[in-house]
């Protein structure tokens, strides 16, 4: 079993944002040359997360109104985490939307579905963050 791992560096200059990151992991699955296994890709930031969905610009504003009337950020008092920081509300947008993603590689390919694509997803931007691509297959 052959295994390969990439780290791609993110930067996202508002407080959240969606990044489409399908073709970076498109490119780490070649650059493996693992034709069959398994593809992990996860942020390695608590305040991120992957996830895979439609690219459709109207889904991700619902995604943010969504995620704001669950975790809002304001007002930062609300939150015991936010003594000492500002980003209570990341880390529970980041536990609604998950951590990681894990795709199949069948043919040297992603086994994504029709509208599938990976995103990275920030929740306390401005700053550069690391996404994991771990890949291992034969």
């Amino acid at each position: 079993m052959k295994s390969y791992r990439k780290e791609i560096w993110m930067f996202v200059d508002k407080r959240r944002g969606f990044v489409n990151i399908t073709s970076e992991v498109e490119n780490c699955v070649q650059e493996s040359g693992i034709q069959e296994g398994l593809c992990l890709v996860n942020p390695m930031h608590i305040t991120a997360s992957v996830f895979i969905n439609d690219d459709e610009q109207g889904l991700h504003q619902d995604f943010e109104r969504w995620l704001e009337k669950l975790a809002p950020e304001k007002p930062y008092a609300q939150y015991a985490h936010n003594g000492f920081e500002d980003n209570a509300d990341a880390h529970l947008k980041r536990q609604i939307m998950g951590r990681e993603v894990v795709v199949a590689v069948t043919n040297g390919r992603l086994d994504l579905g029709t509208w599938e694509q990976i995103f990275y997803s920030e929740f306390d931007g401005k700053r550069r963050k690391r996404v994991l691509v771990k890949i291992i297959g034969e």
